[in-house]
């Protein structure tokens, strides 16, 4: 079987360069060659050749283990459930992994198969308050936790919004107006509206394939989420760029070609602004705030942890992990508009605003050359917009998170994956996945839209 490299693309999330195959003339992705029988951590020591490491560990099939256990190649800090425990009884319709649903070819596989075959970790459907179906992959567990990477800033978005309920945020105001660290920095000249939807014209660009580029150089170690050698050997203070927040406030300029509002174009950058700006209004740490404001109301299962950056700041951009079923949790706390069993989480008026779809943002999503084969409708407060009529949007992370919403059919679907690819834009894995959960959570519609709130 002959094989042809790709570079890793960007598309809706954080990621780095690393190197992948796709089988020539296959229709489904498929495994490095050279990985073909390895697997990562095996033996006691691990042989060298399983060894996962900094370096390697978002490499396919190295990711299989290392997403499972972020907290080995990554510095973190915990974020513990609260509260008694909801249950998700079931699974009641097991029968929903065997229904068939075309592959990126046309061909037909059972749902449980597509997902498998496209580098799922694990999927979880869920209706109502009732988990209808669970399957879990290569080893993965529901007592696991599994790096959400960019659904991350879906989360930091529902927390800032019991800040804009509260009165303590202009959402028309510059980020600066609240972190005067940013005057001088791209982010002045912007709206903190603007940064939610990722419209901030600034001029830095996530290059995943030059090694030189400001991505690879000095954000990405900054993050810690990215090897560089010697990076993890800075020290505050010798560098001028050490954490995140040195990174937004000194490195990134505005683009003056171009005025903030007028284009989409994502960038990781914009939810590290809005994770400083939930730690410096609230006075709490962000891992504190999402704590005590959403998890500890969830009623998780299990403790989540968060990633964090060079400076051991948590990273709003990319850092969550949870197991399945919690994350499944919050996606359903967000389709029933804030609430969670009888409580209320977050303001239902900011829940729904991210369904609010002007002409602006449909057309700033249309003028993105990157996304001119995809689905989405429109991004607004970090959130991937599919149909909001029918109350259809995602949480989206890097690899193949997905918290996939759909208010119409009372359904709420997620997956975690280690998807070779990284890119969500014109990566068939990926949009697999993703459309057969559509199909599947519209054969489950029972009321409606015009019932809909």
């Amino acid at each position: 079987m002959s094989s042809r490299p790709f570079a890793m693309l960007l598309s809706c999330c954080l990621s780095f360069p690393v190197a992948a195959v796709l089988a020539a003339g296959d229709s489904e992705p498929a495994a490095p060659a050279e990985f073909a029988e390895a697997r990562p951590m095996q033996g006691v020591p691990p042989s060298l050749a399983s060894q996962v490491t900094m370096k390697n560990y978002r490499d396919y099939p190295m990711s299989r283990w290392a997403f499972r256990n972020a907290g080995a190649p990554l510095h973190v800090v915990m974020i513990p459930r609260g509260g008694n425990i909801r249950s998700l009884p079931g699974p009641l319709r097991p029968e929903l992994g065997e229904r068939e649903y075309a592959d990126a070819s046309g061909n037909p596989q059972t749902f449980d198969q597509l997902f498998e075959a496209n580098y799922a970790d694990g999927v979880v459907i869920v209706q109502g308050s009732r988990l209808l179906h669970e399957t879990y992959f290569e080893g993965f567990r529901p007592d696991a936790q599994h790096i959400w990477f960019s659904m991350t800033k879906s989360l930091a978005s529902t927390a800032f919004g019991l800040l804009v309920e509260a009165g303590k945020v202009d959402l028309q105001a510059s980020p600066a107006k609240y972190i005067p660290e940013l005057r001088g920095s791209g982010f002045e000249r912007v709206t903190i509206q603007q940064v939610l939807d990722h419209r901030t014209a600034i001029d830095f660009h996530e290059n995943y394939t030059d090694p030189e580029s400001d991505f690879a150089r000095y954000y990405a170690p900054a993050l810690n989420l990215g090897w560089l050698p010697g990076a993890a050997d800075a020290q505050p203070g010798e560098d001028k760029i050490y954490g995140v927040h040195d990174f937004l406030a000194h490195f990134v300029k505005p683009d003056t070609a171009r005025e903030p509002g007028a284009a989409f174009d994502y960038n990781s950058s914009n939810a590290d602004v809005l994770g400083w700006l939930i730690a410096r209004i609230s006075g709490q740490s962000f891992q504190d705030f999402i704590r005590e404001h959403i998890w500890a109301k969830l009623g998780a299962e299990h403790d989540a942890y968060v990633a964090v950056d060079r400076a051991y700041m948590p990273v709003a951009t990319a850092g969550m992990n949870t197991t399945l079923r919690d994350a499944a949790r919050f996606g359903m706390m967000i389709r029933d508009r804030g609430e969670f069993g009888l409580e209320r989480v977050i303001p239902e008026r900011w829940v729904d605003a991210t369904l609010q779809i002007d002409d602006a943002l449909r057309a700033a999503m249309a003028a993105n050359p990157k996304y001119s084969g995809e689905p989405w409708l429109a991004y607004h407060n970090m959130w991937w917009v599919l149909d909001d009529a029918a109350g259809e949007y995602c949480a989206v992370g890097v690899y193949g998170q997905v918290i996939y919403i759909n208010r119409s059919a009372d359904t709420v679907i997620a997956w975690f994956s280690s998807q070779p690819q990284a890119s969500a834009a014109d990566n068939p894995a990926f949009r697999a996945k993703l459309q057969a959960a559509r199909e599947l959570a519209s054969s489950l519609i029972r009321k409606p839209l015009s019932a809909l709130p």
